[in-house]
């Protein structure tokens, strides 16, 4: 089985949020980033992989900072752990006001768990991960015990 690193499925996508983004106050739907998001771990999974794909899981979305009409979003996602069949993405999303000269803020992030599929649905074994850093390390490590957690819920 092949091994690749953090780095190789990394996946940056940029929108800026427009009328049909948000509510009639300028409040862009959490729906819009949560979909966002999704497309970015999906994107990861997919070259990690460059298999079918499927979400099994999101951790908690908390969102820390607004995001309106007319602000840049910019989610990033890459790989924190990977199971024989099942990866776990972290996703950032970052906004920035186009309007004013401030720096770019982080709104939220989540850690979404896919699994890799055959052509008949059923789970097939994932890519290795290469870790490089000691960051990398880290997550992996606590990706690791997440993964254990989950698994021992579902049992």
């Amino acid at each position: 089985m092949k091994v690749k690193t953090v780095s190789e499925s990394k996946v940056v996508m940029t929108n800026v949020m427009m009328p049909q983004h948000a509510n009639p106050a300028g409040n862009v739907y959490g729906g819009e980033v949560m979909k966002m998001m999704d497309t970015v771990a999906g994107a990861v999974a997919k070259k990690h992989t460059r298999s079918n794909i499927v979400t099994v899981r999101v951790d908690e979305l908390k969102f820390m900072q607004p995001i309106h009409i007319g602000d840049l979003v910019t989610c990033a996602g890459n790989l924190t752990y990977v199971g024989r069949t099942s990866m776990e993405i972290l996703v950032t999303v970052v906004v920035e006001n186009l309007s004013k000269d401030e720096r770019p803020v982080t709104a939220l992030t989540a850690l979404f768990t896919l699994v890799s599929l055959d052509d008949h649905g059923r789970p097939i074994p994932v890519p290795r991960l290469e870790i490089n850093t000691e960051g990398e390390r880290q997550a992996y490590e606590e990706g690791n015990k997440r993964y254990l957690i989950y698994k021992k819920q579902s049992s």
